[in-house]
């Protein structure tokens, strides 16, 4: 499925255009997104920053992340989160049921995730993102 048929909804910001440029999913309140940051813009580019808090994705843009990381749903959520623990902990969902509840709770989307010409990455460790810049 292409991405476009992924991101029906708008706004979405996994388009061609979006593609060529560097977006972080950022939460200012974590220290790992503002270094992460800080990074992007010491290379000299300005990325297009997504307050993922504020503008969650949708579960197609999420499918979408996940697959440019190569990795599951569920290793993109949070687990230490409080509500993780209050209402996720033990369960075994669907990779469709962690992408609903990313959307329902995007607090649990682990963070930041960067994506660049070279790819997407968690900055976690910051200097990860350097691999995707380009």
């Amino acid at each position: 499925m292409s991405d476009e048929a992924e991101c029906s909804s708008p706004p979405c910001y996994l388009d061609e255009f979006e593609r060529r440029r560097v977006t972080i999913y950022h939460n200012p309140a974590c220290s790992k997104s503002r270094e992460t940051l800080a990074l992007i813009r010491a290379a000299g580019i300005e990325p297009r920053i997504i307050e993922y808090l504020k503008t969650p994705p949708s579960a197609g843009e999420l499918a979408v992340i996940v697959g440019r990381l190569g990795i599951t749903p569920e290793q993109l959520v949070r687990k230490g989160e409080a509500v993780f623990r209050q209402k996720y902990a033990g369960r075994q969902l669907s990779d469709g049921e962690w992408l609903e509840a990313m959307v329902t709770d995007p607090i649990l989307i682990e963070r930041p995730i960067v994506i660049g010409a070279r790819g997407a990455v968690l900055g976690r460790p910051p200097e990860n993102v350097r691999r995707v810049l380009g």
